[in-house]
């Protein structure tokens, strides 16, 4: 009998259930496995980016100087995501602080004070300021430049965005129980000493018909009260600061050293300021803390009157102080950045909009009259002038320009830079109103025109 050999098996038949059960058991473990090795990767560069970030998100720490007005240095580079520590140490005469956005930072650091304190992680381009109303704008910003991001929107080296601030409407009328601000200069006391207290304030007072603004001023008065006296006389003024920022008080009629007397306090501070009068004129004095200007421009200056030997009577004295306003958004302080760039929108005479022209001031014909004139500035420059009179008697930073004489000279305009003075007498021949102006032409329409109404006449006609 013959064997037959059986033929071979297919190899799904030598394999079998069991050996398909585990060929599928190894693929899926080698699948599963390269899965896992894979996510090993992905997660291995992973890791290695966010170790980059976080690296590049390590604490920065900067030393930082604040002056008065200044950062030092104004510009850092970090890393995006960095939290940035400052060492800030204030070199400067008055307190500043140091925030991110004006917000997370220092605290106010006194004068020689040193602060350490995180302005927090940063992400893109920004910057730190002092929060002093005008120290941003008169460049306390630090900018920080990060890495690889656009720049924020409103950054940009402290330029403080300027607003247009609060619209004034010259032909606008002041409601009708609005009272102007004295312009009357009384006789000095007869006493040789002249004792003062000047409350340094911020309050919000009303420039123009419906236009309010936070003025930084000496007892709540735009401009200051007038001071006067005589060649010889002694003022002791105290300075007491009830205000929230720093302020100082600078005396023209004195001769004191500057970082004595005129140092800046602290709100909460007083300070005694004394002096002998030892020149005569009509001098400027103001707060002097930085940036000076913005306080003077914001309101913060007034008249002291130190007669000149053997003044003559007159019939009517009065004091104008020529100023500038800035306006910032309602309610708000001056714009420094306008002030910087001598962007005045108003010229008024004792610190409100054509007051004059709605509250004329009276006298009658025939009647001997002194106006004392200051131009506080900031910056404007004036030229005096009356409209249907003439100067007799024109008296200027401390010396009489004309008399009456023989000659029978006149003038027609008193010429002031900012910060100078002096006084002009003259008299109305007919009954009448006569413009009070500086012949500016360009500020008369801006606030700067008053009245003189020489008896009972009404307001109405005339040029100019």
């Amino acid at each position: 009998m013959t064997e037959t050999t059986p033929p071979a098996a297919a190899p799904e038949e030598k394999i079998g259930r069991n050996g398909w059960l585990v060929l599928a058991v190894f693929f899926s473990m080698i699948s599963v496995l390269i899965a896992i090795i894979g996510v090993g990767f992905g997660m291995r560069a992973i890791d290695e980016a966010e170790g980059a970030a976080v690296a590049s998100g390590e604490p920065v720490t900067v030393e930082i100087e604040l002056g008065d007005l200044y950062v030092k240095p104004s510009s850092i580079d970090v890393p995006a995501g960095s939290e940035v520590i400052v060492n800030v140490t204030n070199v400067g005469a008055m307190a500043h602080d140091l925030k991110l956005d004006g917000e997370t930072g220092t605290e106010m650091i006194e004068p020689g004070g040193h602060v350490t304190a995180s302005l927090g992680v940063v992400t893109e381009t920004s910057e730190a300021w002092c929060t002093v109303p005008g120290h941003k704008e008169a460049g306390m910003v630090l900018d920080i430049n990060v890495s690889g991001s656009a720049v924020r929107s409103g950054s940009g080296g402290g330029s403080g965005g300027a607003s247009s601030g609060a619209e004034i409407d010259f032909a606008a009328e002041p409601a009708a129980d609005f009272r102007a601000y004295d312009p009357t200069l009384r006789p000095a006391s007869g006493g040789r000493e002249h004792t003062m207290t000047l409350r340094a304030t911020e309050t919000v007072i009303e420039v123009a018909p419906g236009v309010t603004q936070e003025l930084w001023t000496f007892n709540d008065q735009f401009p200051g009260p007038t001071l006067r006296g005589r060649v010889g006389d002694i003022f002791t003024i105290t300075l007491v600061n009830e205000g929230k920022l720093g302020h100082s008080i600078d005396f023209h009629a004195s001769k004191v050293a500057w970082n004595d007397e005129m140092r800046t306090i602290g709100p909460g501070e007083s300070l005694l300021y004394q002096y002998e009068a030892k020149h005569a004129g009509i001098f400027m004095y103001h707060c002097g803390t930085a940036p000076a200007l913005h306080h003077i421009g914001n309101g913060m200056h007034g008249a002291i009157v130190i007669d000149p030997p053997n003044l003559g009577a007159v019939d009517h004295e009065y004091v104008l102080v020529q100023s500038e306003l800035y306006t910032g958004d309602e309610g708000k302080p001056g714009d420094l950045a306008k002030m910087q760039r001598e962007a005045h929108d108003a010229v008024v005479f004792n610190g409100y909009v054509n007051q004059y022209l709605h509250r004329p001031i009276r006298v009658e014909p025939g009647e001997r009259v002194r106006v004392w004139v200051l131009d506080a500035g900031p910056s404007e420059n004036s030229a005096f002038h009356i409209i249907g009179t003439i100067f007799d008697t024109v008296y200027k930073e401390g010396t009489y320009l004309l008399q009456p004489d023989g000659r029978r000279g006149g003038a027609q305009a008193l010429d002031l830079q900012p910060s100078q003075g002096g006084f002009v007498e003259f008299t109305f021949d007919e009954a009448g109103l006569y413009p009070i102006v500086t012949h500016k032409f360009a500020n008369i329409g801006k606030g700067a025109l008053g009245l003189f109404q020489a008896s009972d006449v009404e307001a109405e006609g005339g040029g100019h």
